[in-house]
């Protein structure tokens, strides 16, 4: 009799502990499946190049909540909380310098327009990104992963850890297009005067700008509408300027100059101020030699003639005298009304990844 009721016991408190490790399981999977699905998709597409998919929540709605970001401080900490729920906490160290780059809009012989865009910085790693929000459009997006700081010796697709970090590059796109046509890059302005606009509005960073508009701007007025609903707060201490377009004809660059923000109709933008203020025409020599380029161009042309065009302003067209190193880490011409791209890596220009928007199976990239 004993025996049978310390057996049963045994039996029933076994019973006990494999609920709990069950209920246990269960809940780590509610907190974390997400992020650990998206962390387990990320694949190294060539040496020196990634790719992330990324569906369901990843906490943008709730950086919105509360009062998002002043810095790119502030921003890694919340990111980190978020995809740690609070239990873990890293340092970062975010990388500035400055870079050159460039953006074009155009049409094709059948009017469909063509959004081409350079990323000019020094030799690093990038990141294709993959986006399908609870609450947004689906989008691709593009990361440098030297903003995310996390040393020289993180490998975006290593240890479990490594593959969790690299999720904040979802908060530092540097340009992209969503499944409404909506395309926007980040490029540096002409000077070093940051931004720090400080009304009481809701705050964003550079990166995270681009974020809001991706997931939430259908075309080129609600993504302005929605920039003059927050305080804008400049990324890795430079002044940035966003070049918009979308499907329907409309580009413009959205400028900020004594903490206001300035829009100006254009086709081409690099680095120096467009706006109609004092500052216009503030940049680079190289700056006004690739707009020059661009603007030159006339008539209809195709994705190969878009491709072509970056090209002609790549920065291996600009050699350095004073030692300093930079190339074009990326090229990538989107197609707002098809909802693809076609991705360039490391000025290869024989070789392209197609990035499709609203595939139905498989992989969003191709090689």
């Amino acid at each position: 009799m004993k025996k049978r009721k310390a057996k049963s016991i045994l039996m029933w408190s076994g019973i006990a502990l494999g609920v709990l490790l069950v209920s246990a399981l269960i809940c780590a999977w509610a907190m974390f499946g997400t992020s650990i699905k998206a962390a387990d998709s990320i694949e190294q597409l060539e040496p020196g190049l990634y790719a992330m998919e990324y569906t369901g929540d990843y906490g943008f709605d709730n950086f919105l909540r509360k009062g998002g970001a002043k810095s790119d401080g502030e921003l890694a900490d919340y990111i980190i909380s978020f995809l740690s729920h609070g239990f873990y906490k890293i340092e970062t160290d975010v990388q500035t310098g400055s870079f050159g780059c460039s953006t074009i809009y155009t049409q094709d012989e059948n009017g469909s327009y063509l959004f081409g865009r350079n990323f000019d910085w020094e030799e690093s790693q990038a990141m294709i990104v993959h986006t399908k929000p609870k609450n947004g459009y689906e989008s691709v997006s593009t990361c440098c992963l030297d903003f995310l700081g996390f040393g020289e010796e993180y490998v975006p697709d290593g240890s479990l850890m490594e593959r969790m970090q690299s999720l904040a590059a979802v908060y530092v796109p540097l340009d992209g297009m969503n499944s409404e046509g909506l395309a926007v890059a980040d490029l540096i302005a002409g000077d070093k005067e940051e931004t720090h606009q400080q009304t009481g509005k809701v705050s964003l960073t550079t990166t995270t700008a681009i974020r809001l508009l991706l997931d939430k701007a259908a075309n080129v007025d609600e993504a302005i509408a929605l920039l003059k609903q927050y305080d804008m707060h400049s990324s890795i201490s430079f002044a940035h300027h966003l070049s918009i377009a979308d499907a329907t004809g409309r580009s413009v660059v959205v400028e900020y100059v004594n903490g206001e923000m300035l829009v100006t109709e254009t086709r081409v933008v690099t680095n120096h101020y467009l706006a109609d203020c004092e500052k216009q025409g503030v940049g680079s020599e190289q700056s006004h030699l690739r707009y020059d380029t661009l603007a030159a161009h006339t008539g209809p042309t195709d994705g190969q003639g878009v491709r072509d065009l970056l090209e002609s302003v790549a920065q291996k067209n600009y050699p350095q005298s004073d030692g300093h190193y930079e190339k074009t880490l990326w090229s990538i011409v989107y197609y707002p009304e098809g909802c693809f791209a076609e991705f360039y890596f490391s000025e290869n220009y024989a070789h392209s990844y197609a990035l499709v928007l609203l595939e139905k199976n498989g992989n969003f990239w191709k090689r």
